[in-house]
């Protein structure tokens, strides 16, 4: 979220930090949802890599180090968790001359839910003409029983009474230019503005749980090895009316025995015979749709390849645009001949002279001038 290397020092980590702070803050973005969804993903980063302990717990297990559904009793990351001690206003005075007021770093504002990435198995027929799959994975949702609010069933969050339920409390400090006051996050509800006397049992005051979701999703036809597919609002549930987060299913294409693709073509080698190739023939060939006829024409060469138009894979979201199928002939040259096939074929050899292969005589005419 910052831009920075994980071996970023606390120097390099603050300034990415005020740099993208100011970028993204709401006084600068009236009205501008995305940059204020930007603006709390950049302050909840700052607030775990600034913190050692933190930013120790993000290092050596992610996310789920924040997650109070994982065991491992943390919080922040998806949104649960203290911006302890963090005081936005300190970055602020130095670009607007004094404390924020817009309540940027309040926690009691809509932050959306994570995404979720799971990968997924397609065959071949699968990838190119679409399908429907079911899937298995988890995400974090609002506790049915207290609706998200932490609190159990029957009662409700109160506002909290340190900091009137603003998330934030004012501290004076003696500077050498005199008391300056700032605003920091209060420490009684860290930065939500509401506390819970009853803690709701199922989620353990957390407002939220980890569940499994069973469910099934459309594959686009075309969809290539690799390539990720994003299902908006199927991810984690946000926090204070926030929008979920997105599944992201990566696919992963098992290879055809017969075809190779690239791009939007598709690549094919069909053995053919030397008959065939030196008289010509009607061969049947695979194409996605089924068998059809090739025509090879007389004189056909090893390595020649012909062209099947809009037989290849049709391009993501634009089934009427379709690639290209080349089939690449390679001439079968027979074994294990008898006696009487071998001398007929010296035979024809004789028969057709140096005039019938004009590739071996120019060949050799051009080594001989070497």
């Amino acid at each position: 979220m910052l831009g920075v290397e994980k071996n970023a020092d606390d120097a390099a980590i603050k300034n990415a930090y005020r740099t993208l702070a100011k970028k993204y803050h709401p006084d600068l973005n009236p009205g501008d949802k995305e940059a204020e969804q930007h603006f709390k993903e950049v302050n909840e980063a700052y607030d775990i890599l600034s913190d050692p302990d933190k930013r120790a717990k993000y290092d050596q297990y992610g996310h789920a180090a924040f997650d109070p559904t994982s065991g491992m009793g943390g919080g922040g990351g998806f949104g649960f968790g203290d911006f302890g001690g963090f005081d936005i206003n300190d970055i602020f005075s130095s670009f607007f001359g004094g404390a924020s007021t817009s309540g940027g770093s309040r926690r009691n504002g809509p932050i959306r839910g994570d995404n979720v990435t799971i990968r997924l198995t397609l065959n071949f027929e699968e990838a190119v003409f679409g399908c429907k799959k079911d899937v298995s994975y988890q995400k974090i949702q609002q506790c049915p029983d207290c609706g998200g609010t932490g609190a159990a069933p029957g009662t409700s969050p109160k506002t909290c009474s340190a900091c009137g339920g603003s998330g934030q409390v004012r501290v004076q400090q003696r500077t050498p230019f005199g008391i300056m006051q700032t605003a920091k996050t209060c420490d009684a509800c860290h930065g939500t503005g509401k506390t819970i006397e009853n803690k709701c049992t199922r989620c353990r005051g957390t407002g939220f749980e980890r569940v499994t979701v069973n469910g099934s999703v459309n594959i686009p036809a075309g969809i290539d090895d690799g390539q990720q597919v994003a299902f908006r609002y199927k991810g984690s549930d946000g926090m204070n009316g926030g929008p979920a987060g997105d599944l992201n299913v990566i696919v992963s294409v098992r290879p055809h025995p017969l075809f190779e693709r690239d791009g939007d073509d598709l690549y094919c080698e069909v053995p053919i015979t030397y008959a065939d190739a030196t008289l010509g023939a009607e061969i049947d060939i695979q194409t996605l749709e089924g068998s059809q006829k090739l025509t090879i024409p007389e004189g056909t060469q090893t390595g020649t390849t012909f062209t099947l138009k809009n037989k290849g894979v049709c391009r993501v979201n634009n089934p009427k645009s379709r690639g290209n199928l080349y089939i690449t002939v390679t001439v079968e040259v027979p074994k294990n001949l008898n006696g009487e096939q071998k001398d007929l074929l010296r035979r024809f050899a004789s028969s057709c002279g140096e005039s019938n292969y004009s590739k071996k005589s120019n060949f050799f005419k051009r080594f001989k001038k070497d």
